[in-house]
């Protein structure tokens, strides 16, 4: 059954239903956006209003269509104690298919449909309506059923056409104001408000020199509005950090980023970062317009030459790990080691100092990581998400897994001393097929109070769970990590 779809004539085009009679309209002057990376926005706008003296009917045509009402705030900056607000609303019942029918049941309205090769037109009374999205077709489906003289009609396939247009429809999202001024004249005021479906992300290129050293580093905004406006040559800033906000909704998604690979080699950053109370502020030098339904890439950074670790971890039992280090009531036992996992995991350390030509405060995002032969071409090699990243920290990326190498974990033995007391011995062998040596760190876990009794190798405890050996493997060589463990409970 193919979808219906709904077409809609008004014939007179009068928008009713607002409170106020005569509304002056104001226009913006200039406007400022605070954007935040949790899907929302602080816009500041200033607007001149010419006002007669007493009560003055203000309407503000071209906000937000996804403004928060009680975020909405008007001050004067002319004089401010000439102005005082009587009252404040939000009308959004915009006009729309769905609207108009909705509005409409009850009323008469007119059906043109093709019957064969012929245009009939029918009247009746509509008696429900509705439109809805097909999520697996992506088009509006009808819901509308009217009663005619020869019967009843559902989902008809055509034209509806209603009288006129119902009451109450407005055409754009409008603040409207009720004000009282104390003297006639030109009032310049300001108008702030929260808006969300507005949000930006970080993006970030590296590309590693042809012996995997160094970095170039460049960064880039996407800003996204779905707000419902646009913002003419507007001030820009963005907002990093986990700002605590009450929601009842989710956030909309990220769109996907592009690679900008090709960009990075002469990106010039625009923004000036500072900290702001426990977060950091991105300010844009100039102004820039700011569409609806517009995804905007600015450049946020650019950093060259930046030291570089290429790292090999292997974590054997990262499975068996991951499955029971949240149960409670955890006893060492001969049936709990399962350790399948072959893969050695590649990343990349680069640390965010002043002394590696960074030290700067980066936003989350995503890093996409190119990797650049001596003959200059590039070729992308993987990508990790970074959090809010300060200064003097170190940034570790997951790029993949080494195709070369091979880990493998298995238990050689284990003990029951006591009730209370185990002891296991592992073997970990490690083979490097590479034509260079590959130095692998082994990452290992344990529970309970537990101590390292014989080792291969000189190992580290990194924490009360974890320890770590770091293993030089010979080029097309294997090496083997044999360690005994004794636990208590």
């Amino acid at each position: 059954m193919k979808t219906k779809l709904i077409y809609i004539t008004a014939l007179a085009l009068i928008v009713g239903g607002s409170v106020f009679a005569e509304p002056k309209i104001s226009e913006r002057q200039n406007a400022e956006l605070t954007v935040y990376n949790q899907n929302f926005a602080l816009v500041k706008e200033t607007r001149t209003m010419d006002l007669d003296k007493g009560i003055n009917y203000v309407s503000v045509l071209d906000v937000a269509g996804t403004i928060n009402p009680s975020t909405v705030a008007l001050k004067s900056l002319s004089d401010p104690n000439s102005l005082s607000v009587r009252e404040q609303n939000y009308q959004y019942a915009l006009i729309n298919p769905s609207s108009i029918l909705s509005k409409s049941i009850g009323q008469k309205v007119v059906i043109r449909r093709t019957l064969g090769n012929r245009l009939v037109e029918t009247e009746g009374t509509l008696l429900s309506s509705g439109i809805f999205y097909n999520e697996y077709a992506d088009l509006p489906q009808s819901n509308v059923v009217i009663q005619t003289d020869s019967g009843v009609i559902v989902n008809p396939i055509g034209e509806i056409e209603v009288v006129e247009l119902p009451k109450g429809l407005i055409s754009k999202p409008t603040l409207e104001w009720k004000l009282e001024s104390s003297k006639a004249g030109t009032n310049k005021a300001e108008i702030s408000y929260i808006a969300n479906k507005m949000t930006w992300i970080a993006d970030y290129v590296a590309i590693i020199d042809a012996n995997d050293e160094n970095v170039n580093l460049t960064g880039w905004v996407t800003l996204t509005n779905n707000s419902g406006t646009t913002y003419e040559n507007a001030a820009l800033n963005l907002m990093a950090g986990d700002v605590n906000v009450v929601r009842n909704e989710a956030g909309a998604g990220y769109p996907a980023m592009d690679s900008y690979a090709l960009k990075a080699a002469v990106a010039e950053p625009q923004f000036q970062e500072k900290s702001f109370f426990e977060y950091h502020l991105y300010t844009l030098d100039g102004k820039t317009t700011v569409k609806d339904k517009e995804s905007k890439q600015i450049s946020l950074l650019t950093a060259d030459k930046v030291p570089a670790k290429k790292v090999y971890i292997y974590d054997g039992r990262s499975n068996w790990w991951g499955s029971w280090r949240y149960r409670r009531g955890y006893r060492s036992g001969e049936s709990y080691d399962i350790s399948q996992n072959t893969k050695v995991n590649i990343q990349m350390e680069i640390k965010n100092t002043k002394e590696n030509n960074l030290g700067l405060a980066l936003p989350k995002g995503t890093i996409r990581v190119y990797k650049q032969e001596e003959s200059g071409n590039q070729h992308f090699v993987g990508e990790d998400t970074i959090d809010h990243t300060p200064k003097d920290e170190t940034i570790r990326l997951y790029l993949g897994d080494a195709f070369d190498i091979v880990g493998e974990h298995k238990r050689t033995s284990f003990k029951q001393i006591s009730n209370h007391v185990t002891e296991e011995s592992f073997e970990i062998s490690l083979r490097n097929h590479k034509d260079t040596e590959a130095t692998i760190t082994v990452v290992e876990h344990q529970f309970g109070d537990w101590k390292v009794t014989q080792s291969s190798h000189k190992h580290e405890k990194k924490d009360a769970s974890t320890l770590e050996f770091s293993v030089p493997v010979p080029k097309d060589a294997e090496t083997k990590v044999t360690y005994t463990v004794r636990t208590e409970w």
